[in-house]
């Protein structure tokens, strides 16, 4: 645990003892700290496996964190559209800090929790994407965390917690309330943000009561919500439990070894499908495998109800979306299809033939792309940016309910769309906007999804309404709770105005 280093290696002192980063430059004189790897909770191993998580032990000298810690996330994942890499050991819970100020407990600078994607059953805090170096530049200190994923993270297991990997979103949080003072960070001014997943986890713990005091803003991108119903959890659970060859309780699933129940778990929850649609048929008709689970302790119901009843109402959110989160998905089917009317191609996704009708109206410019790229942006739309609408229409209802009644005012919610097309990918899919908001285009693997050439000025423009978020409360354009619609626009058309006075207009057929 411990090392020999150099003597003017970042030190800070926090409950459970010292620990030692390293430092690194944002720019020619911009440097910064790193610390990887630091332990929120104990190793969730042995009896702890499938239980809440347990705070560290205390540790003598210096805890070396110049390198990332073990992931939740095993194995080679193949080729992702963000760089998620796999790092073993047991001791998976833990956060990396990214600070200008090391062990300036004056500095009181903002504070940003990210939290990562990877539909809760993959993903890794270490992706050179989340470095937090930029935002350090710009005085915000960075946390990055881990959770359990999949079946240990979410499996409803009886006789023990439910919501493991909530509890470790919850556990990193009090984390940062306790300790992030040390780094430089100001634990009254916690924004939490996270993409895909991890905008659904954003969103959840906006809605939970559990979840309030740990944290004062939002932002979410891209977010895919969890909300799974406990009795489809326990079904999965239960088949689960029947592949393994043990009892569907905690002590038959402790019998199996983790890599056993990971290996199982897809088969576990999908259910089989195949022909050209069938990963946007798995994606509509399925949801998730694995994710944040109803369970009447944490989540007492579906969060865009619990943000409708007021809860998070005194926190300022922005979400948005890619204007094609998936719509590559069907890319595949594109020659299959060019002879197939829209219309038809929606019919085979089941959807109701007024629905069809009103949602093609109002989506003419995709239409005119082909049928398999309408049928990719209704799973976008459906998925993604009609959550965005949803969202912003339950809080502005919840702010206006409040004010009739004469209660306490609510905070702003602010919409955007990320619109900017990939010469690589040929549309502005899903994870395009990670590199942006994190300012981090020269990070591996960027080229890949976003090409050679991805415009600077776009990411000093979301990158940089994040950080006026993060250090201010506001990113810089008309809120959605003050005008119904109005959504800024990242790297639309020329044409297009900054802020579109209806920006989701084409999702309304589906709320």
């Amino acid at each position: 645990m411990t090392s020999p280093e150099p003597r003017d290696a970042p030190l800070v002192r926090i409950a459970a003892g010292a620990v030692r980063g390293s430092w690194r430059r944002a720019g020619a004189a911009d440097r910064s700290a790193a610390f990887l790897g630091i332990p929120f909770a104990k190793p969730p191993v042995g009896d702890l496996r499938l239980a809440a998580p347990v705070p560290p032990d205390p540790w003598e000298g210096e805890l070396d964190a110049t390198a990332y810690g073990a992931t939740p996330q095993r194995g080679d994942q193949g080729i992702t559209l963000i760089p998620e890499p796999s790092i073993p050991g047991p001791s998976t819970l833990n956060v990396n800090v990214y600070t200008p100020a090391p062990g300036d407990a004056a500095a009181l600078l903002p504070v940003l929790v990210w939290i990562h994607g990877g539909a809760f059953v993959s993903g890794s805090p270490a992706s050179p994407w989340y470095d937090g170096r930029a935002f350090a530049r710009d005085g915000v200190v960075t946390v990055t965390i881990s959770y359990r994923l999949g079946f240990d993270g979410f499996g409803a297991v009886a006789g023990a917690p439910s919501n493991r990997g909530v509890r470790d979103w919850l556990a990193a949080l009090e984390w940062v309330r306790d300790n992030i003072a040390a780094f430089g960070g100001d634990p009254g001014r916690v924004t939490i943000a996270g993409q895909s997943a991890g905008g659904g986890a954003v969103l959840t713990l906006l809605g939970m009561p559990a979840a309030q005091s740990l944290f004062h803003q939002a932002w979410a991108l891209s977010s895919a919500l969890g909300d799974v119903p406990p009795e489809r959890a326990k079904t999965h659970a239960a088949k689960l439990a029947h592949l393994a060859g043990v009892e569907p309780s905690r002590e038959g699933f402790m019998r199996a070894s983790e890599r056993t129940l990971r290996n199982l778990q897809r088969e576990a929850a999908a259910t089989p499908r195949s022909g050209r649609l069938a990963s946007l048929h798995a994606i509509l008709e399925d949801g998730l495998e694995w994710g944040p689970m109803i369970d009447g302790d944490l989540l007492t119901g579906p969060t865009v109800a619990a943000l409708r009843a007021g809860i998070g109402a005194d926190k300022p959110l922005v979400l948005g979306a890619t204007d094609d989160e998936f719509t590559m998905l069907a890319d595949d089917a594109r020659r299959a299809l060019r002879a197939v009317p829209a219309r038809a191609g929606l019919a085979l996704l089941h959807v109701p033939p007024a629905v069809a009708r009103a949602y093609l109206a109002a989506n003419g410019p995709q239409r005119r792309k082909g049928t398999a790229a309408v049928l990719g942006r209704y799973a976008t739309d459906v998925i993604f940016r009609s959550l965005v609408v949803r969202v912003a229409e339950a809080r502005t209802d919840a702010a206006r309910d409040a004010a009739t009644a004469g209660g306490a005012s609510a905070a702003a919610t602010w919409a955007y769309r990320f619109s900017w097309v990939s010469p690589a990918k040929g549309w502005s899919c899903h994870c395009l906007d990670v590199p942006f908001f994190f300012d981090s285009l020269d990070a591996p693997g960027v080229t890949a999804i976003a090409g050679q050439s991805a415009p600077r000025a776009l990411a000093d423009a979301l990158h940089g309404s994040a950080v006026a978020f993060v250090r201010g409360g506001d990113p810089g354009w008309t809120p959605w709770s003050t005008r119904r619609g109005a959504t800024r626009v990242f790297g639309g058309e020329a044409s297009r105005p900054d802020v579109d006075p209806d920006g989701y207009a084409s999702v309304r057929a589906l709320v």
